[in-house]
């Protein structure tokens, strides 16, 4: 046995060899520019504690900030036809597919759960943009009517968080009838005198934003997402003129009445608690205390005719 080959040698390269940092271990906020360590903007929920951005995020960041305790229960989707149309371009629809499957771990751009929110039930689905886009087609639309069943079943609110550049284009005409089928399964809601909440996140575009996202009971939104129908770019191109500072973006539809609120994440579990205690009309979670009353002498009433100077009443000042 050589000493200096087997051990020595060993030790050397081990200080000297260059270390693989993982790829996802520094994060950079593409609003500053910051880098930020994944830990620490986890422990955050995503927002950059240098400017306040709202990174996108999806599902599993998403569930665990909501729910009681972070306990929750995902439930199956209804699975749909892969691809209808059988559709191509650069790579074959069912490809893309498997690829933000196997990205994400899930079945389609939309994950349902259920649980205890403020210590009421809840329905809640999270669109994640990482899934295609967070587009909207078969499965996506199963999973908003799947969602909206489930909630009247259960008696409980449902809240979408809605996050999508629009329909999905390898589905086609089919896609597009997801807005309508979308729209029928909020009514279901209004029917059953649930409450729907629609917190719209960065991006919310496009046919999403034409049907469900903007037919909540309220409409909230995190801080600078951009909210629309087409995109800036493309409405400049069309009119031809340019657009107003911070348009689309959550502020700019505050401020034009196109939202009722604006919250930021880390004070959106409580705001939702809030929101859905006033709507379900729901008794509070917390014991109502009744304060005493303090006694008030209440002065008697002064005789309604006045006296003027020469004392008599009704007379002139």
């Amino acid at each position: 046995m050589n000493w200096l080959s087997n051990f020595v040698r060993p030790k050397i390269q081990a200080l000297v060899r260059k270390r693989e940092v993982p790829d996802n271990l520094w994060i950079k906020c593409p609003s500053c520019g910051q880098m930020i360590h994944h830990k620490e903007i986890k422990l955050r929920q995503f927002v950059c504690q240098h400017c306040e951005h709202h990174l996108r995020i999806g599902p599993e960041d998403r569930f665990p900030n909501l729910f009681d305790d972070g306990e929750y229960s995902t439930i199956e989707l209804p699975e749909v036809l892969a691809d209808p149309l059988k559709f191509r371009d650069e790579k074959r629809y069912t490809d893309r597919l498997k690829e933000s499957q196997s990205k994400t771990g899930q079945q389609d751009a939309v994950v349902v759960a259920h649980g205890k929110l403020g210590g009421h039930g809840a329905v809640i689905a999270v669109q994640n943009f990482s899934f295609m886009g967070g587009s909207l087609g078969l499965g996506a639309a199963e999973a908003i009517i799947a969602a909206a069943k489930l909630a009247v079943l259960q008696n409980a609110p449902l809240i979408i968080f809605a996050a999508a550049g629009g329909a999905r284009m390898q589905e086609g005409i089919l896609s597009l009838m997801q807005l309508p089928r979308t729209t029928i399964a909020v009514q279901l809601l209004q029917e059953a005198g649930q409450p729907y909440i629609s917190v719209m996140t960065d991006p919310t575009t496009g046919g999403v934003t034409a049907s469900y996202a903007m037919l909540g009971d309220v409409a909230i939104s995190e801080p600078g997402a951009l909210i629309g129908f087409a995109g800036p770019r493309v409405i400049e191109n069309t009119i031809r003129e340019r657009l107003p500072e911070g348009f689309q973006r959550a502020e700019y539809l505050l401020e034009h009445g196109m939202l009722d609120m604006v919250v930021h994440r880390h004070a959106l579990r409580e705001t939702l608690i809030r929101v859905v205690e006033l709507l379900g009309n729901r008794p509070p979670s917390a014991e109502v205390i009744s304060l005493p009353q303090p006694d008030l002498e209440i002065p008697a009433l002064a005789d309604t005719e006045q006296e003027g100077e020469t004392g008599e009443p009704g007379g002139a000042p």
